[in-house]
């Protein structure tokens, strides 16, 4: 069952990186052609700032599962690398439940924006370029229901990595 869960969490996460790296990839064209547009003929493309905005949130939101799965976070490891592994397994569960509670909490707040969003056709914007709020909203709830999945998968490796005397890498370490 577990093996399961991680395969559909795991081509979940890389799908959406998928669609934030696309996104990303269109995003500089935008920015470039808002610059060269600026510059050169004195007139930026309309929207761009809230294009950019939306966008970031979106990209990060969609990417966090993954960077969670594939070890991506950043790891400060100055003082538990001196730890027993005993106390690295323990710190490690703490982390991940500190962390499913902190996508949770994102998770549980920003249902209702969603929803508030969708039905009253919210924007962000004025004048000429208008961007519709739900897609950011979704990212996020999304983003966050992924990546709160993604700890509790860590969790769940972690116990498992513990029973055999072993610590989980949880991300790269500087």
């Amino acid at each position: 069952m577990f093996a399961l869960f991680e395969k559909i969490l795991g081509a979940s996460s890389k799908g959406l990186l998928v669609i934030s790296s696309i996104l990303a990839f269109m995003l500089s064209f935008v920015v470039v052609a808002d610059v060269i547009g600026r510059g050169v003929f004195n007139s930026p493309i309309k929207g761009t700032p809230e294009m950019v905005s939306s966008a970031i949130v979106i990209i990060c939101y969609l990417q966090a599962a993954y960077a969670i799965q594939s070890g991506g976070m950043i790891e400060v490891d100055a003082l538990s690398q001196h730890f027993p592994v005993k106390v690295k397994a323990a710190l490690t569960l703490f982390g991940s439940g500190l962390a499913i509670l902190l996508f949770g909490i994102i998770l549980w707040g920003s249902i209702e924006g969603l929803i508030h969003a969708w039905v009253s056709n919210e924007f962000e914007g004025e004048g000429a370029m208008r961007i519709p709020v739900w897609p950011v909203r979704l990212a996020v709830v999304a983003g966050s229901l992924l990546a709160g999945l993604a700890y509790l998968e860590l969790a769940i490796r972690q116990i498992k990595a513990a029973r055999r005397g072993e610590v989980v890498a949880t991300g790269v370490s500087h």
